[in-house]
């Protein structure tokens, strides 16, 4: 008895499979139609989304490369702008010096020794300025660039072109070629 139950059972699930006849074959085939284009539309949403995660995972790569090389070229930010107030003294030193003193060791030789040893000392920090990307710049007669210079104030030279650096106040210090001080200067105008 159980057999039986367990075969007729069986037969009832596999006549329940079974297509239908062909009287409705139209509405079987715009079933199919329907869940392929449904399958298609899903797969090409699907794919999309893993697209735009992927993308997004390689923004946030190239993000996070981008400002792991920041933090490490400008570390020493801080650092560099401390020292830039011992360069400009290194330099009003050299300055200080007259010029028709600098060289005569007959008259003033502790001066110039003393004036020979600043400026040792101002070379090489400026040579570990540079091996730390730290690049000192402007110089009179430049042109004046508002993105790198400081004009604090502007005077009538008839000698020099307008727009053009006529004094430095301070040099302008770039750290890894972005300004970190811009250089103090007097600008020429026109007349």
């Amino acid at each position: 008895m159980r057999n039986t139950k367990f075969f007729s059972e069986k037969v009832r699930i596999l006549e329940d499979e079974k297509e239908p006849e062909n009287t409705d074959a139209g509405e079987g085939e715009t079933e199919v139609n329907s869940e392929i284009e449904k399958l298609q539309t899903e797969a090409k949403d699907l794919k999309d989304q893993l697209m735009r995660s992927l993308a997004e995972q390689e923004n946030t790569r190239r993000i996070a490369k981008r400002d792991v090389e920041n933090a490490r070229q400008f570390a020493i930010k801080s650092f560099s702008k401390s020292l830039l107030d011992s360069s400009d003294n290194l330099e009003r030193a050299l300055a200080a010096v007259p010029e028709d003193v600098r060289n005569d060791t007959d008259n003033h030789s502790v001066l110039v020794t003393l004036y020979e040893g600043i400026q040792m000392t101002e070379t090489g920090l400026n040579k570990a300025f540079e091996m730390n990307g730290l690049i000192k710049f402007g110089e009179v007669g430049g042109v004046f660039d508002p993105t790198k210079h400081q004009a604090l104030f502007e005077f009538l030279d008839p000698d020099k072109d307008a727009g053009t650096i006529g004094q430095m106040m301070k040099s302008g210090f770039l750290l890894n070629n972005r300004v970190l001080r811009p250089a103090e200067v007097g600008v020429v105008k026109k007349e």
